[in-house]
């Protein structure tokens, strides 16, 4: 999960992939990290309040995510954020357990 302020976000760089569609059927899941497993739901977020989760997404995932945000990075303006976002679902996840 990507921390911003305070709240906890997936956020899928490669667009709406399989994983998505899972999530926004399910509105939620588990994460697992070792034996520990945490119960979570999820909340998509409008495009319209996507540009500060995704610009600190890109600030520390950038390098890795670059090749699919097509030129946009976290130098980018608001607007060119704003552009991309609707090809980058993003959830809010609240762990349940």
């Amino acid at each position: 999960p990507h921390t911003h302020e305070g709240g906890q976000y997936l956020v899928s760089a490669r667009g709406h992939s399989q994983w998505v569609r899972n999530m926004r059927a399910a509105n939620g899941g588990e994460l697992r990290v070792g034996r520990k497993v945490r119960a979570f739901t999820a909340v998509e977020l409008p495009d319209a309040e996507k540009l500060p989760v995704l610009r600190t997404y890109l600030e520390k995932w950038g390098w890795e995510v670059n090749q699919y945000f097509a030129g946009v990075t976290a130098a980018s303006t608001d607007e060119e954020i704003i552009a991309c976002a609707g090809d980058h679902p993003v959830f809010r996840i609240t762990v349940t357990k």
